[in-house]
């Protein structure tokens, strides 16, 4: 068992909900999630029943209907920060948007890491299990840095002196 763990919310397709603690990665093992409760039991979740797993910044919600705040499930406008901007419809018709990293951690055969649009809430980065998500949808690639256009490519020869013979 991994030393560091993180506060999560584990939302399952019934609606039901756990909260309690998994390591930051590597938390599937045989198609089942090994969660540590608030009581400090092992709890056994089967991954088709999951729908998604918050990690969260606390527990203390004050809702008790949603402890993992995603006021916001989509981008209002374009996403600033490097990723893949990626949309996905779950099982249950839910839609929400979030940023994937772009490498192959996507091909994650258990399921794939969002950052949510409001990265504000208490809800810091989501996991989405394969088996929870009927529709993914990639809206754009996100990258960041210094942008070279055909336009910089272009004026490279604009100031070269020409070669003028009388």
């Amino acid at each position: 068992m991994p030393v560091s763990r993180k506060k999560v919310i584990l939302r399952k397709l019934s609606r039901d909900w756990l909260a309690g603690y998994l390591p930051p990665s590597d938390f599937v093992s045989n198609e089942h999630v090994e969660m540590l409760d608030l009581a400090g039991k092992l709890v056994l979740v089967a991954l088709s029943e999951v729908k998604w797993i918050c990690f969260v910044r606390d527990f203390q919600s004050g809702d008790t209907g949603q402890p993992e705040r995603l006021l916001r499930k989509t981008f209002v406008t374009r996403p600033r920060t490097q990723g893949l901007w990626i949309r996905v419809r779950l099982k249950d018709n839910d839609l929400i948007e979030g940023l994937a990293q772009n490498d192959l951690s996507l091909l994650d055969a258990e399921g794939l890491f969002l950052n949510p649009p409001d990265t504000r809430s208490n809800t810091q980065r989501i996991f989405l299990p394969r088996q929870a998500v009927a529709e993914l949808d990639v809206l754009a690639v996100i990258k960041t840095g210094p942008r070279r256009g055909p336009a910089d490519a272009l004026q490279e020869d604009l100031f070269k002196p020409q070669n003028t013979s009388i």
